[in-house]
């Protein structure tokens, strides 16, 4: 069975080095949005990536680098995602924030008989 419904998608690039409060932001970012109560959050380490500065940082061997991206992702309904945009304002310094208009489509197994 399916459910469809409108939601948000907020997605935010960070550098893996970059901190709040002592952890590491994407950390801090996954466990506020829990704290929030939203629906859930994945946090992606990219293997390659540059952003404003247009200094390439990548994970090849030879030339690995510390700071690579990590990409935060949380799709819930749009209250729930303009509770966790407050923090980003305080948390965030360096990145890149994005909230896009989703449909979201639940797929849930039927009740068993």
């Amino acid at each position: 069975m399916q459910t469809i419904e409108n939601g948000q998608l907020l997605r935010v690039i960070v550098g893996e080095s970059d901190r709040f409060e002592g952890r590491p932001l994407y950390e801090a970012i996954v466990l506020k949005a829990r704290e929030l109560g939203l629906a859930g959050a994945t946090a992606t380490r990219a293997m390659m990536g540059f952003g404003a500065s247009s200094h390439l940082h990548t994970a090849k061997v030879l030339r690995l680098s510390l700071d690579l991206p990590v990409t935060i992702e949380l799709v819930d309904r749009p209250e729930n995602i303009a509770k966790l945009l407050p923090f980003l304002d305080a948390a965030v310094h360096g990145g890149l924030v994005t909230v896009e208009d989703v449909k979201v489509v639940h797929y849930r197994g039927a009740a068993p008989k």
